[in-house]
């Protein structure tokens, strides 16, 4: 089947995540985006857009994807932006702030296809004390294998620093960068891997064990257990990477 519009099935799969993850309390009213790396297999023309083959482009939910649209977002509401010159070339609604975020976790590991930022409420709560998450499930540390989900120094939101200290950061886990999760001090979470249903699967998962570690730390400032447990026995609740 030809598609109508360039990216047409990518932009439906991403508008569909958005209102999922919206309608499942993944983000809040506050914000949040998603976007996608694609490189184009061949080139196109869509009338007054130009796509390159091999050329590298985003799709990427819009601003006020949350407070104007409650994520129910149309695919023609899907942003398409030329990944190297930051310029956006398809969709309708403006880019978020965010966007230069987005392009350096992009830049620091060929390997993410996607960048997922979400206020999701657990989450956020050992990110606006500016502690690590301990890492207290089986599905966390064994099944996805997370590590220690970090909480980086507070930087404002949309600001260079902020998009530099991500960019920096990811480079430093190498490999690892295309499986994480950041939590963004006082501003939410940062997943950042290399398939988009994976990044739901990750985000859920985290903010389960966020919940749970939240009522381990409570039971341990109360004395009723010694530290965090995690699989049956007593551990500092971190996993090293």
């Amino acid at each position: 089947m030809t598609e109508s519009f360039v990216f047409e099935e990518q932009r439906r799969d991403l508008a569909k995540v958005a209102k999922k993850m919206f309608d499942r309390k993944m983000t809040n009213v506050a914000g949040g985006n998603i976007s996608q790396k694609i490189v184009a297999d061949q080139s196109l023309d869509y009338g007054h857009v130009h796509i390159e083959k091999d050329r590298e482009y985003l799709i990427i939910t819009p601003t006020y994807m949350s407070e104007a649209w409650y994520g129910e977002l149309s695919p023609a509401q899907i942003l398409v932006v030329d990944l190297e010159t930051g310029e956006q070339i398809d969709g309708s609604g403006r880019l978020t702030r965010e966007i230069n975020m987005h392009r350096e976790a992009y830049e620091a590991n060929e390997n993410i296809k996607v960048v997922y930022h979400s206020h999701t409420p657990a989450s956020m709560f050992w990110a606006t004390i500016g502690e690590d998450m301990p890492n207290v499930t089986e599905a966390t540390s064994h099944d996805l294998d997370l590590g220690t989900i970090k909480c980086l120094p507070y930087k404002p939101a949309c600001s260079k620093e902020l998009a530099d200290q991500v960019h920096d950061e990811l480079v430093k886990l190498g490999d690892k960068a295309a499986n994480n999760i950041f939590l963004l001090n006082s501003h939410g979470v940062l997943i950042t891997t290399n398939d988009l249903h994976h990044a739901t699967c990750i985000l859920e998962t985290v903010e389960w064990n966020a919940e749970i570690a939240y009522k381990q730390a409570v039971f341990k400032k109360l004395g009723l257990i010694d530290g965090y447990m995690s699989k049956g026995k007593l551990s500092d609740g971190l996993v090293s990477k």
